[in-house]
């Protein structure tokens, strides 16, 4: 068998453990749960929501683990070649090219509003975000003004925070993984917690705003979140809602556990380190991100308020409202300083990890080295990064969010199920997934992981497909004159699929597949 590739590896547990947790925690984690929470229900949300994360979310998280470890062992870091020798099938590893860039296409426009809020930081000390935020009209106009959208900001300054953090990113990756993430990790994680904290600190603190609203208190805040209204249970939505909640905050599906993964050494515990970086996770969502939004929200604008800002998106409640609600309270402008802190914190522990399977696809299979890899990668997102900056008001990020940030990682995720499952073969996958661990999984996640996981998944897919896909790539409420402009980022993503499977062809090209079980290679060429 021929002698797999020296690789890196992570310098200690605890090292991999932060990493693949911040590239979970994300904005996501602060702004998209609770809005799904506020408008599914609040307590009953999270019934679904932690029957998700067992059935789905767990099992996902130790199948990207156990994969990528496997992918390591025999040098090869991305989806592309993990699927290729796990299969022993040539024409399997083109399914994994949405590991590489689904990734990458989601590092083009999230860093962009990753700078967003190194940016709104910088103005909540210099005091001009709070004097816009004491009115809900001004402060929408001070984003907009931000962005570029309309006049009355310095978009030179909103620029400048782009390269900075685009430059961090870079700074980041190019020093490797032992070097560079999870030296940054064992940094950002624990300043991201203590920061969250800091809020939730403040929050639970606050006192009722307005004398005539009593009930309009924290408390009612919390119980909003945790007691059940068991009515909600009968509504569908609410279930595919929280599983497509459990799917998205994970990260899986999307490539980047892979790649970590793959720089574990062979007898790392992926069981122990799995659910390690999922308790993180959900600690950051639930507790923290979950017990500052919604009964801040609650105390400012009772319940109705609440779920009618949600409505608007967490895009909104992250920019708009909750500058809003800290200019009421003592002290606003630090406390906004901190939010927006910790929001970068977490965009930037995960967009680090975004860029991660593109470099290592670039160094694993044309062995042009660490840092060429990173260079060759930066300039090409760098470059792409503008497409987003001057089409963003054409919906060019939208567009590229809903491919990149939810369509590839829903028809990846199925994807890898199946495989580890069914293809890989759930005999093999239980024993590599039990391999060095320190701990075993109950026997119940051996049947969770053949049959329940990808049912789940497919019933997803198809749902969600049928309710929000087939709408969207129908062009279904696009403005007129936005419709080239959504073409266009079209055929951009259809020329980067076409090009990465070209060079994955390349790569593999005469290359022989290992067959790791009989020590012996199989001497069939790529044919695919």
């Amino acid at each position: 068998m021929q002698s797999p590739k020296k690789r890196e590896r992570w310098g200690s547990r605890m090292g991999v453990i932060l990493a693949v947790a911040g590239s979970a925690v994300g904005l996501g984690n602060f702004l998209r749960f609770p809005v799904q929470a506020a408008e599914n229900g609040g307590g009953a949300f999270l019934i679904p929501y932690f029957i998700s994360l067992l059935l789905l979310g767990i099992p996902l998280m130790i199948t990207e683990w156990t994969l990528g470890r496997y992918g390591g062992m025999h040098g090869y870091g991305t989806a592309p070649s993990i699927f290729a020798i796990a299969t022993r099938n040539h024409f399997l590893k083109y399914f994994g090219v949405i590991g590489i860039i689904g990734p990458t296409v989601i590092f083009i426009w999230y860093t962009y509003i990753e700078s967003w809020l190194l940016g709104f930081a910088f103005y909540a000390l210099t005091g001009k975000l709070m004097a816009a935020a004491a009115d809900g009209t001004q402060m929408k106009a001070f984003l907009t003004a931000y962005q570029g959208l309309s006049d009355g900001g310095s978009f030179f300054l909103t620029y400048v925070f782009f390269l900075i953090t685009f430059a961090v990113n870079i700074w980041v990756v190019f020093y490797g993984i032992k070097g560079g993430i999870e030296k940054f990790s064992k940094i950002t994680m624990p300043t991201l917690f203590v920061l969250g904290f800091i809020i939730l600190l403040r929050v639970v603190t606050l006192g009722a705003p307005d004398p005539s609203q009593p009930d309009w208190n924290v408390m009612k805040g919390f119980g909003y979140l945790w007691n059940p209204d068991f009515s909600h249970l009968k509504n569908v939505n609410v279930w595919m809602a929280a599983a497509g909640q459990v799917f998205f905050t994970l990260s899986v599906g999307i490539g980047m556990i892979l790649t970590y993964a793959s720089y574990l050494d062979r007898d790392d515990d992926v069981v122990l380190s799995g659910m390690t970086s999922v308790s993180l996770n959900e600690l950051t969502e639930v507790i923290i991100a979950g017990s500052i939004i919604i009964p801040a929200a609650y105390v400012f604008m009772g319940p109705s308020g609440m779920v009618e800002i949600a409505k608007g998106g967490g895009f909104d409640l992250g920019f708009v409202t909750m500058p809003q609600i800290f200019s009421h309270i003592a002290g606003g402008w630090f406390f906004a300083f901190i939010w927006f802190l910790m929001l970068f914190i977490a965009g930037a522990t995960s967009s680090v990890s975004m860029l991660t399977p593109a470099i290592a696809f670039v160094d694993d299979e044309f062995h042009l080295g660490r840092k060429r890899s990173v260079i060759l990668t930066a300039a090409f997102c760098f470059v792409a990064c503008h497409f987003v900056i001057i089409g963003l008001r054409h919906g060019v990020l939208d567009e590229l969010d809903f491919w990149s940030g939810t369509f590839f990682l829903v028809v990846l995720g199925t994807i890898e199920a199946v495989i580890f499952g069914w293809v890989f073969g759930i005999d093999r996958a239980w024993a590599e997934i039990h391999h060095g661990a320190d701990i075993k999984l109950p026997f119940i996640f051996r049947i969770v992981i053949k049959y329940v996981t990808p049912t789940f998944l497919l019933i997803l897919l198809g749902t969600w497909t049928w309710q929000q896909a087939i709408p969207v790539i129908m062009m279904k409420g696009v403005a007129a004159e936005n419709i080239l402009w959504v073409l266009g980022t079209r055929l951009a993503l259809l020329g980067i699929i076409v090009a990465v499977c070209l060079l994955v062809f390349l790569a593999w090209r005469g290359r022989p597949l290992p067959d790791i079980d009989n020590d012996r290679t199989i001497t069939k060429g790529d044919k695919s």
